[in-house]
C-alpha cells in the first residue's frame, strides 16, 4: 500500500497553525520537513524565517529568508525582511546598503505600497537614519493624509532629532484625525515643558471623564496627565493620577521582585573577590565606555556630554552585552533550562576575552568610526564585574543621584517593557536597595576601576565635572562637551527633550513636592540605613 505525502501547502498550513497555537517544537519539526521535502517551495523558507525570528535565532532568520528570496527576488516584502534580519545581526552597513536600494525601487513607483513605506520607514529609524524616515513618512502623508498614525510617526522621527516645534504641530494633526491615538497625546506632552498658559490639561482630563476601556491607553492618559500637571505646579493632582495610573499598570503585570533581587544577591556570591585575582585576561580594547546606574539619574546627560567628543560615538542603549553573554550560554548549555542562579554560575565560566572580542565586533560597524564609543545601557550594572573581566581596560561610569529623587523620578516614568518594579513604591526600595549593595560589592571587589558622578554635582557644576568625565576617558577637553545641548545627533531615550536644552538644576529635590506621598518609600529606605533627609 503506498501511502500519500502531504503536500507542499499541506505542511505549510500545519506549521502556521503550530505558530498561531505557540507549539514552536510542533512548528520547527514541520519547518524541518517542509524545507527537506520541498526547498524549492518559496512560501515554507518564509515560514521559517518568521518562526526563526520568534524562537529568537537571529542567523537562521538571515539564512531562511534569504533562501527564499532565491526563489522570489522580486519580492519586495521579503526583501524589507532581509534588511530588518541584517539589522537583527548587526550588520548594518548591509542593512543600510539594501534599504538604499529599495527606498529607490519603491518610491519610483507610480503608486509606492503604503504598507512597504511603513515598513522602509520604521526601518530606517532603527538605523537612527531619522532624516530617511522622515521623508518617507512624509510620502506616506501625500499618499494618505488622513491618516493620523502617519502624521505620529513623522512627529516621534521630528522629536528624536529634536525638531520639537515641527512634532507638536504633526501630534496635533494625529489627534485631530484620531483622538484614540493615545501614544501621541503622551508624546505631545513630553515634548516640552508644559506652561499654565500653554497645556493640554482640560483636554486630558475630559479623556478620562468620558471614559477609556482599553487599561493599557487608560493607563498612558494617566502617566501624562500627571506629567502635565506636575509642569504646571498642580502636585497633589498630579500624584493623584499618576498613582492611579501606577496602581493600574501593576495590577496587569505578572511580576514577581523576588527573582530580580535573588539575582542580586546571587551575583555578589558568584563574583567575589576570588574571580578578580588576575588569572582572568580579557580583550584589552580600549573603545568601550560604559554609563551604568539605574534609569533617569542622569545617564543620558553624561552619554550627550561624552558624545560631543571628537573622539567618542554615542551608541546609545545597546543590549549586546548581555545578548553575547545568552549566546556563549547557549553554545555551553544547548537548549538546557537553568533557573537564575545557575544562570548567574554559568556566567563565572564565560570566556571572557572571546566575550570582550564578540562584544566589540557585535557592535562594528556603527561604533567603529572613533576611537571610542559609549554604551549607555543602565542595566549594565548587573554586569559591572563582567564587563571588567571581559574588558579591562574599558572605562565604567556610574550615575549616583538621591534616593527619593531617584525613586521618584522612575515612578513617574512610564516605561514600555523594562522596569517591571517601577509602578509600586514598596517595590522600587526593595531594588534600590538590592542596587545599592550590588555597586558597594563592585566597588569593594574591583577597587579603582569604576568611576562614580553625582548627578547633582553635574547640574550644578557641569563644565569642572565635565572635564573630569573627559579627563577619565584619557582624553583632551574640548569646550563642545559642556554646550551638549547643542549636538545634532539623535537621542532615541526618555530624554530625547531634555537633552536639548542647556542643563537645568529643577529636578535636584523634586521629590519635595510630594513629601507626604512619597512616605512609604522614605521611609523603607531610612529603615534600612539610607540617608534620605
Amino acid at each position: 500500500m503506498i501511502s500519500s505525502r502531504p503536500t507542499s501547502q499541506q505542511l505549510l498550513d500545519k506549521m502556521w497553525q503550530c505558530i498561531r497555537q505557540k507549539d514552536y517544537q510542533q512548528a520547527i519539526a514541520s519547518c524541518d520537513q517542509l524545507t527537506r521535502t520541498y526547498p524549492d517551495f518559496a512560501p515554507g523558507w518564509y515560514a521559517a524565517n518568521h518562526l526563526a525570528q520568534l524562537i529568537k535565532q537571529p542567523d537562521t532568520a538571515l539564512y531562511t529568508i534569504e533562501r527564499a528570496l532565491k526563489l522570489e527576488p522580486g519580492n519586495r516584502d521579503w526583501q524589507l525582511q532581509r534588511a530588518g534580519c541584517l539589522i537583527w545581526q548587526g550588520n548594518t552597513s548591509s542593512a543600510q546598503k539594501a534599504l538604499n536600494r529599495l527606498r529607490r525601487e519603491i518610491t519610483a513607483l507610480d503608486t509606492p505600497h503604503s504598507a512597504q513605506l511603513m515598513q522602509l520607514a520604521f526601518l530606517y529609524s532603527r538605523l537612527d537614519m531619522y532624516k530617511e524616515a522622515q521623508d518617507l513618512y512624509m510620502k506616506l502623508i501625500e499618499l494618505e493624509p488622513q491618516t493620523g498614525s502617519h502624521w505620529y510617526n513623522l512627529a516621534a522621527a521630528q522629536r528624536f532629532s529634536g525638531q520639537t516645534t515641527q512634532a507638536e504641530a504633526n501630534l496635533d494633526q494625529a489627534i485631530s484625525l484620531d483622538g484614540k491615538n493615545y501614544a501621541a497625546y503622551a508624546l505631545r506632552s513630553d515634548l516640552r515643558k508644559q506652561t499654565p498658559q500653554s497645556n493640554h490639561v482640560v483636554g486630558l482630563e475630559k479623556l478620562l471623564d468620558q471614559g477609556i476601556k482599553s487599561p493599557v491607553d487608560k493607563i498612558q492618559i494617566c502617566y501624562t496627565l500627571a506629567k502635565e500637571l506636575e509642569d504646571i505646579g498642580k502636585h497633589a493632582k498630579s500624584y493623584s493620577v499618576l498613582h492611579q495610573g501606577a496602581d493600574l499598570r501593576r495590577k496587569h503585570m505578572n511580576y514577581s521582585p523576588e527573582t530580580d533581587l535573588q539575582t542580586m544577591v546571587t551575583i555578589k556570591d558568584a563574583f567575589n573577590n576570588n574571580i578578580f585575582d588576575g588569572r582572568i585576561h580579557g580583550h584589552p580594547d580600549k573603545s568601550p565606555i560604559f554609563i551604568i546606574g539605574l534609569p533617569r539619574t542622569g545617564t543620558t546627560l553624561v552619554e550627550r556630554i561624552l558624545g560631543s567628543h571628537s573622539k567618542i560615538f554615542a551608541a546609545g542603549e545597546l543590549n549586546n552585552f548581555n545578548s553575547q553573554i545568552m549566546k556563549q550560554i547557549a553554545l555551553m548549555n544547548g537548549n538546557q533550562q537553568l533557573s537564575g542562579s545557575q544562570l548567574v554560575y554559568k556566567t563565572t565560566e564565560l570566556n571572557f576575552q572571546k566575550l570582550g572580542e564578540d562584544y566589540v565586533a557585535s557592535t562594528r560597524p556603527q561604533t567603529g568610526l572613533t576611537p571610542h564609543f559609549v554604551d549607555k545601557m543602565p542595566l549594565n550594572f548587573l554586569y559591572a564585574g563582567l564587563i571588567h573581566l571581559a574588558l579591562p581596560n574599558a572605562r565604567i561610569i556610574h550615575l549616583t543621584r538621591h534616593p527619593m529623587d531617584t525613586g521618584y523620578a522612575i515612578y513617574k516614568r512610564l516605561f514600555q517593557d523594562a522596569y517591571p518594579w517601577s509602578y509600586d513604591l514598596s517595590e522600587i526600595a526593595g531594588y534600590y536597595l538590592a542596587y545599592r549593595r550590588l555597586m558597594d560589592h563592585w566597588l569593594n571587589v574591583m577597587p579603582g576601576v569604576i568611576y562614580e558622578v553625582a548627578y547633582e554635582d553635574l547640574v550644578h557644576a557641569i563644565e569642572p565635572e565635565a572635564r573630569k568625565l573627559v579627563k577619565y576617558c584619557g582624553l583632551d577637553w574640548e569646550p563642545q562637551c559642556a554646550r551638549f545641548h547643542e549636538n545634532k545627533a539623535v537621542s532615541t531615550t526618555a530624554s530625547a527633550s531634555q537633552v536639548r536644552q542647556p542643563v537645568y538644576q529643577s529636578s535636584v529635590n523634586r521629590w519635595k513636592d510630594y513629601q507626604q506621598q512619597l512616605s512609604p518609600l522614605k521611609q523603607k529606605l531610612r529603615d534600612s540605613g539610607i540617608v534620605v533627609d
